[in-house]
């Protein structure tokens, strides 16, 4: 295992809502667009984000507002 797989946490749909104040089905059309990182299947019926993806994404929004 690299040290990058060993800092990746794993979080699931509530806490990136939490992170983005983003409705679940925001977040799913994001995906869906491909403007929000894809989740991680977990389980047969659970899913995650990987959560240096999502801090990344929301870094990438703050710098966007920015420069603009």
């Amino acid at each position: 295992m690299t040290m990058a797989a060993l800092k990746t946490n794993l979080i699931r749909l509530p806490e990136v809502q939490r992170k983005t104040g983003y409705s679940k089905a925001w977040i799913y059309k994001l995906i869906s667009d491909g403007a929000f990182p894809q989740q991680v299947k977990i389980g047969p019926r659970s899913v995650a984000f990987i959560e240096a993806e999502i801090d990344n994404w929301i870094a990438q929004r703050i710098a966007e507002s920015r420069t603009a």
